[in-house]
């Protein structure tokens, strides 16, 4: 029996329902093993068809075609190391979230997903039926345990694995990111794990963009008492080979140089610009378009999608009204500037002048309002569309977290897109993003570097400009105030009587707790965007859209 087994592991970036392509990147993950003479490759969770598939996996075809290709893939790596391939297993009891292990030209085994996730995005109990629990398969002569993500994630499904032998234990992971993610979550829960087993863990999680979620990597390998022997980087696709030996006290793995982790606000930026970037991708779009009105949001959006894209693809459209500010003309063409990026001048004035005319016989005497505001919006909508239509290019929407909480937008108007990178990010967020990007360049970013938003951009008071000397705060708390008691309310679940208790002001909270809850069909048809946290607004929260609950 050997004392030393090699395992090379693949994070990689599976595209869903795509099952040749990620077929082809799994071949070629494992000939790169074959060649470092690796005893196992591993791929992450559910990588033959992407992660999530949704209701893909309630299509008996669909289950069938991965099932298919994986068996094909059997044949393909019988000359060398077993192949362990997460996919789907239809059965009579329902589809299991599975982990095929190939070796020798057949499935040698299934593994089955016992502990289903069923909160935040996850709906697996609705899609999948629970293995049992699990116990290991022998790879030459190693026992090998699977718990595939969640199973990692109690002491139970361990715990049966290393009663019945496991040697290491080898998680497939498809993990989505979330700020301090890794810290809160994954890292101490995986220590729990190695100490209580007294088993080496790998821990290899999906990299790349899915919809809203971005899948981040960062694998890692445990050794028993919570030693960190490898580390794979965050965000990118990499392959690694690690090597466990024998010891009296069980296998250990060697430890390898390991990757640097990003703080917090490179992190959430990077995951703004390759949810973009995966987004136009997986979807067929090369071109972005978006609104770029000399505030901060769309100039922070401008800045992400030309990161993500490429200043040539991205065409920035100035929509000015007769609010429009000169100052507001000036910045959105020197963001424009500083990118690289194309800038049209769209002016809207003769367009809101006809429709307010051709309404003017039905509204009468009625005073100016909100009306008349959301007009305006809804012609750069209207503009913006037909110009996305007529070039191909997709249309980014611009709010942030704070007017997607409060409903600060318009229906069919500013709200017009396909894709909202600042979704999940309060407004005092925003304002420190940009100055972080301003500061920082990686090689990942495609738009220059230095300083591509001008600080009176970003220090300016932020306005719609849809009135005279209108700004946010003749309509909003101060955003330092607001974004408070949104996180009190959104991401701790508060009640307005717990931020009183927090010295807050009881009609303001419940003003904003009013409007977070009024504004729910906004969010039912706004854009999809990126989840940063796990009170990210589309699967993490979910709420009646007709509502009379009131915590105040």
């Amino acid at each position: 029996m050997s004392d030393h087994f090699r395992i090379t592991l693949a994070q990689l970036d599976a595209v869903v329902g795509d099952i040749d392509g990620n077929a082809e990147k799994i071949m070629a993950a494992w000939r790169t093993g074959r060649e470092a003479g690796a005893d196992l490759v591993v791929v992450p969770e559910m990588m033959i068809c992407g992660y999530q598939c949704q209701d893909l996996i309630t299509k008996p075809s669909f289950v069938a075609a991965c099932a298919a290709r994986i068996k094909e893939l059997a044949d393909e790596v019988q000359d060398g190391p077993a192949l362990m391939v997460g996919g789907p297993e239809d059965s009579k009891d329902g589809v299991y979230n599975g982990v095929w292990l190939l070796n020798g030209g057949k499935v040698q085994t299934v593994f089955h997903k016992h502990m289903l996730p069923n909160d935040g995005v996850f709906d697996e109990k609705r899609l999948h039926q629970a293995g049992p629990a699990p116990g290991p398969a022998s790879i030459g002569g190693v026992r090998i345990g699977v718990p595939i993500c969640e199973d990692a994630w109690y002491p139970e499904p361990v715990e049966s694995l290393e009663e019945s032998g496991a040697e290491i234990l080898i998680g497939p992971i498809g993990s989505p990111y979330e700020r301090v993610k890794y810290e809160r979550e994954r890292i101490p829960l995986m220590i729990s794990r190695v100490i209580e087993s007294r088993l080496p863990l790998v821990y290899l999680n999906l990299v790349g963009a899915q919809d809203d979620q971005m899948f981040d990597g960062g694998s890692f390998v445990l050794n028993p008492g919570g030693g960190l022997a490898a580390q794979m980087a965050f965000f990118e696709e990499q392959t690694l080979h690690i090597d466990f030996d024998r010891t009296p006290e069980g296998w250990r793995c060697r430890e390898v140089e390991k990757a640097n982790l990003p703080d917090d606000w490179e992190a959430d930026y990077r995951v703004m610009v390759e949810t973009v970037r995966g987004y136009f991708a997986k979807s067929g779009f090369t071109q972005a378009l978006l609104g770029l009105s000399g505030g901060v949001d769309s100039a922070l959006t401008a800045t992400i999608a030309a990161d993500a894209l490429g200043p040539d693809n991205v065409r920035c459209v100035m929509l000015p009204s007769r609010f429009t500010s000169d100052e507001s003309l000036e910045d959105a063409a020197a963001v424009a500037k500083l990118l690289g990026c194309q800038l049209d001048t769209l002016p809207i004035g003769d367009g809101v002048d006809a429709i307010e005319a051709s309404l003017a016989p039905l509204f009468g005497a009625a005073p100016r309002d909100i009306t008349e505001e959301n007009i305006q919006s809804r012609l750069r909508g209207l503009y913006l569309m037909a110009l996305s239509n007529k070039t191909g290019a997709l249309l980014l929407t611009t709010g942030n977290k704070s007017e997607v909480a409060v409903g600060y937008a318009t229906l069919y108007g500013d709200m017009c897109g396909a894709f909202n990178p600042l979704k999940d990010l309060y407004k005092t967020r925003v304002f420190e993003t940009c100055r972080w990007r301003n500061a920082n360049h990686r090689p990942w970013m495609m738009a220059p570097s230095g300083e591509v938003m001008p600080s009176r951009v970003i220090d300016k008071p932020p306005t719609a400009e849809l009135r005279e000397d209108q700004k946010d705060e003749d309509s909003l708390p101060p955003y330092e105030r607001l974004d408070v008691i949104l996180e009190g309310l959104i991401e701790r679940d508060l009640s307005v009587a717990d931020l009183v208790e927090e010295g807050f002001d009881r009609a303001e909270v419940a003003r904003v707790e009013r409007l977070i809850y009024t504004s729910e069909y906004k969010r039912f048809q706004s854009a999809m965007g990126t989840k940063l946290t796990q009170k990210a607004f589309w699967l993490d929260r979910r709420y009646p859209i007709t509502n009379r609950w009131r915590s105040g």
